[in-house]
Order: structure tokens, then sequence, then C-alpha cells
């Protein structure tokens, strides 16, 4: 092949591959122009281990190599497999030392050659090509991308601004509009009308604000009840304000928003409020507003007002991948918007049926529970009710909660949540009970683990309430954790379910996929990759008794508690985010192309950046398998 045709084979290879795609394209041009091609046969020895430095970098286009180091011993130490888009030989090209390590060709490959000179120059005009090779492998690079992985969603909004990554305090604020506690309500509605704000700050005789007003408060609690405008505005002021920093992200206001249930805020900046931001800001930056979402599920009346009200969610994830938001981000907006549905539809279905004959709770498990929804999940629920006093009659209880139960069963699924196939929902019998059999199921789950014990612990054990009288479930997790003391075995058990699973990367660092059927040349995202996660780190959360259900909650606990998470836990934090926004662009693009959302994967359709990360968090997942497998050993019948 002659050069000119290598030159534009090199540069469309390298225009794909990290960090050589960040490169300005004259820096690329230049780049390419420069390469030279260097093939190697099988089994070749590239590099040896105290032998001379590299006098390139090498990055492999076509093949593989396998890197080692001889010990003392004269042991060959496995370090790494590297294949298309890696590198070899950069530390020591950079240092002029002796190479660290042996690098033989497994395959036949070809490799692309870039001298010294170049790699020392594009270290000093490009700070993320320095940052790509010198800080370690996974975290080193992980954020730029996965901001680069929304910005490739882009294309479905013609926004070109990462807004969910924006700083509060650069976006556009209204003045905040001052009374004092003083004012009359008629005062403040005429400074209200004349300043033409929808919300006034209260502030004292000091200056510091105590409240705030909104045109809603005038309407609910004045006009509507016939207040005296002449009364203090004091009195009908909202005290508890919700503030949020200039330098929190958009982001954090909206949750902060949603979870309060409020639609103005105020913001400060070292210390100073310098605004107020509103749902309506909200709505002209972002065009569609959880809050609006939120907004319509709470004011439903009906089931049927609710089917409609649920289907604004999937918008919402379009205009979440669209602004750069994180795969956390994007699951907790979905998950606090679900969850108000799910309220809502508890509250119609106690209104029809009448006051529960005993106090009861609510709870959810699986993606719910740990605050991991996407697209809408299946059904997983439980009724914990209270331990029923003497003069109670079991009969109507079982009665009530079973009509309950199902009428829940109809009701979320005409709202588009598909049902358990385990059935593990309220309407089974079996997870509607008082507290005292529950503590009974866990107690039993984890004194004789037998394997529907543990599969139902891997799924229950991730619960959390959300409507009803909350101190069920808090005693119930009081209970579990207090159970889970010195039970080694049980623990046993769940270390094998969470190395079951290994993740879909071969020894040659090649994609493990379906061999036949609808998924051929596909692999399991979810099954293969993010179960394996949220099973260690529940494993790692049952050991140290963490209440915390949602995967990245146990992480941050982790962090302060577990050895191995002490280690590893950023680069588990980073890898489950990549894996989990993967995901949810999987299902997303799925969905806009008229098809069933689902959780297979082709890993010819990542770009090169992203088949690297997913290799690396492959990688280490299989790593903290190992040292599951080396602490518990679960083939042999004691823990070591």
């Amino acid at each position: 092949m002659d050069n000119d045709n290598w030159t534009i084979r090199a540069r469309e290879f390298l225009e794909k591959t990290p960090p050589f795609q960040f490169l300005e394209p004259s820096d690329l041009d230049r780049l390419a122009e420069s390469i030279q091609p260097m093939s190697y046969a099988k089994g070749t020895r590239i590099l040896s281990q105290d032998g001379p430095p590299s006098a390139f970098l090498q990055v492999i286009y076509q093949g593989a190599v396998k890197v080692t180091r001889t010990t003392e011993n004269s042991e060959e130490m496995f370090i790494d497999l590297r294949g298309e888009g890696d590198t070899i030989g950069f530390l020591s090209l950079l240092s002029g030392d002796r190479a660290k390590a042996n690098v033989v060709a497994i395959e036949d490959t070809l490799c692309l050659l870039i001298d010294k000179e170049t790699v020392l120059h594009l270290i000093a005009s490009n700070p993320f090509f320095s940052e790509y090779f010198i800080t370690s492998h996974l975290t080193q690079y992980v954020e730029k991308p996965l901001a680069l992985a929304g910005t490739r969603l882009l294309h479905y909004t013609s926004s070109n601004k990462l807004l969910y990554k924006t700083h509060i305090g650069d976006l556009a604020l209204k003045e905040v509009v001052m009374v004092r506690d003083s004012a009359t309500i008629g005062e403040a509605a005429r400074e209200m009308s004349d300043r033409g704000v929808s919300s006034l700050v209260i502030v004292n005789h000091d200056e510091s604000p105590v409240g705030i007003i909104t045109d809603r408060d005038l309407r609910s609690k004045v006009v509507a009840v016939g207040r005296d405008p002449s009364e203090p505005v004091r009195n009908i002021m909202t005290t508890s304000l919700i503030k949020v920093d200039a330098e929190d992200y958009f982001f954090e206001a909206i949750l902060k928003m949603l979870e309060h249930n409020i639609h103005h805020m105020i913001v400060v900046k070292n210390g100073r409020f310098i605004g107020t931001f509103s749902n309506h800001e909200l709505m002209v930056l972002q065009g569609t507003s959880p809050l609006t979402i939120v907004r319509d599920i709470e004011s439903q009346q009906t089931i049927e007002g609710l089917v409609t009200g649920s289907r604004g969610v999937d918008s919402i994830i379009s205009h979440l991948l669209a602004t750069g938001a994180k795969a956390s981000e994007i699951t907790r907006i979905i998950t606090e918007i679900n969850e108000r549905l799910l309220r809502r539809l508890l509250e119609l279905t106690e209104h029809k049926l009448g006051a529960p004959p005993v106090p009861f709770c609510w709870i959810v498990f699986g993606s719910e529970g740990r605050k991991e929804q996407t697209y809408k999940t299946d059904q997983d629920n439980a009724i914990i009710y209270a331990d029923l006093p003497a003069a109670a009659d079991p009969r109507a209880v079982e009665t009530y909660f079973a009509a309950f139960a199902e009428h829940m069963k109809e009701a979320l699924l005409r709202c588009g949540f598909p049902l358990c196939p385990g059935n593990y929902m309220a309407s089974n019998p079996q997870w509607r009970q008082p507290l005292k059999t529950w503590e009974r199921y866990f107690s039993a789950w984890i004194a004789t683990p037998t394997s529907e014990a543990v599969l139902a612990s891997c799924i229950i054990f991730d619960f959390r309430p959300v409507y009803g009288d909350f101190t069920l479930a808090d005693r119930l997790k009081k209970h579990l954790l207090r159970t889970l003391e010195g039970r080694d075995i049980f623990l046993k058990l769940m270390a094998n379910v969470a190395i079951q699973v290994r993740p879909p990367i071969g020894f040659f660092r090649t994609f493990v996929v379906e061999k036949s059927g609808e998924f051929k040349n596909q692999l399991n995202l979810k099954f293969t990759c993010l179960a394996p996660i949220i099973n260690m780190v529940r494993l790692f959360s049952l050991e140290q008794r963490i209440p915390e259900t949602s995967t990245l909650e146990r992480i941050h606990a982790l962090k302060k508690s577990h050895p191995v998470m002490k280690e590893f836990g950023d680069e588990l934090e980073h890898a489950f985010e990549f894996l989990s926004l993967l995901r949810i662009r999987l299902q997303h693009e799925k969905k806009a192309r008229g098809e069933e959302p689902t959780n297979y994967l082709n890993p010819k359709d990542l770009i090169p950046f992203e088949r690297k990360l997913f290799k690396e968090s492959c990688t280490l997942i299989a790593k903290l398998q190992e040292k599951i497998n080396k602490q518990y050993n679960p083939g042999t019948g004691s823990i070591l």
C-alpha cells in the first residue's frame, strides 16, 4: 500500500482512538503523516524486561500482545493483555530507562509507531494527552468519555450546552425581590404585581430572609379562603426556605425542587442572596420540566389520568441524555418521578378502599429499591403491616390488603409497569405479611440459606419504604442488620452469587457474546456487567451492615470502612456510572427506533474509547470477583 493510502488509514484509526481523537485536526494530520507501520508475527518479542527502552510509542492497529514480568525465581507473572487501540512502550520511551516488562505478540499484530519527539510535543501541547497516559487506566479518562458520551447524544436536541453540568450561578436568575415581614399581604401582592415576579423573599429587620411567598400562596391562602389582605405577610409565608448554592449544578437544583415539592428556590453565593430560580426558568431552559410532570401526576384524581401522566417520563430521559447528565443523575430523577406516580396510585387506592384496618408500609425492592430505575421496570413490591392486636380479625385484615395489593397490581400494569416474572409482588400473599412474619422470614433465610432463601435475600434485602408507616420498614431493617451479625455461612453463599456471573470478556480481551439465537453477537449488559457489581456491593454492605440500598450510596459508605472498597471504590463507582449510562443510552436508542428496549449490546456498535472503557470495567469486575473468591473460597465448606 502506498504511503498516501497508509496515512489516510492511520488518520481514520487515530481519530476514533483515545487520546488521539481529542487532538486538533491539524495536529492529527501531522501525526498521521509521521507515523510508521510495523508488523510483528505471532510470538515476536516486542520488548524485553530489562532490555533497551522502546524507541517509539506503539499503538496497536490490529492484533494483540501479552505483557508479563519475570520474577526473581524465573517465573513468568502475567500483567496485562492489550489489543486494538492500546499502546506499548510509553513509560520506557519517556524515561529512556530499561523496559519494565516483556511484551510478546500473541497473534499477528500491526502497530503504528510514533517517535519520541512527536510524543513529547503532544504531551506539552495537549493536557488530556498527558493525563491519559500518566494517570491510572480507569479513573484517568472516565469523566471525559462520560461527558463525550453525553455529547454524542446531542443530535437528539438543538441545544449545544450541557445544561445539567451548568452551575446555577451561570444561569439567568431572577433578581431577589424582598419585603419586610411586617408588610401586609396586600402590600406584598402589589409589590409582586409591580415588579412582575411570581415570588417574594420575606426578610426581618436585619434583612435576613425568614420566608418566601409565591403567587400560589396568594391564590390558596388568601383569595380561596377570603383572608384579610391587611394581615401581615408573615402569616402566609413559607418559613422552610430551600436554598441552592450558585456553584451547585443545575441537576442538584432540580432534585431539591422535586424532593421538597417546591417551585421556587433562593440562590446564594458566598452566603449572600443573588437571585431566585423557579420551575418557570427550568421550563424555559429545558423545554420539559420534571417538576411539571410531577405536578401533573399529583393533580390527577383517577387512574386513567395517571396512565396519561406517566407517559412523560420517556421524554425526560431523552432530555437528560442530551444535556450530558450522568447515569446516577438520570436514575435519581426518574426514580423520584416514578415514586410520585406510585404514591399517588397508593393514595387513590387507599381512598377507594377506605382506611386500612392496621398501619402498613408499602415497600419496593429491585432497581426501584436501589433508586436505579430508567425505563419502567418490573413491579417489585410488598406490604408490611403492624402485628395484629388480640381483638383484630385476621381474615378482615387479609381481605383488605389482598384487595389493596390486587388493585395496585392492575393500576401499575396500566401505567406501564410489567408484572414481576418471579411474582415478588404484594399481590402474592407471601409478600404481604405482619412485621413479625417478615422478621421470621429474614431470620430463616439467614440461618438456613437455601437457594430459594438466597435468591429472595438478593431481591428483597434491597428494600426501602415509599408509603405508609415508615417505622415498620425501619424496624425490619434494624432486625436484618442485627441478624447478620456473625452469619458467615450466609455471607459465603451471597459471595457465591457475586462471583457466579463473570464479565463478558475473554482471555484475549475479546468480548464474549451470544453465539446464536435472537441476540447473536450481542451481550447482556445488565446480567453480565451491572448485576455482578450490584451483587458485590450488596455483599460488602451486608458484611458491614450498612443500611443504604442504592449501589452508589453503598459504595460511598463502604469507601470509609471496607478494605477492598477503600482501594477500588472510586474505580468501581466510575465503572458503574459508565456501564449504567451505556445501558440507558442503549435502551433510549432502541425506543427511538420504535424497538422494545433490551439490555443486549453489540460491542461493535461502540466507538473505540467506549470499547476500551468497557474492557477496563470488565477487568475491574473480574479483579474484585477474584478478591471475593479468595476471601470466601465459596467452593469449600468453611470461610477462610
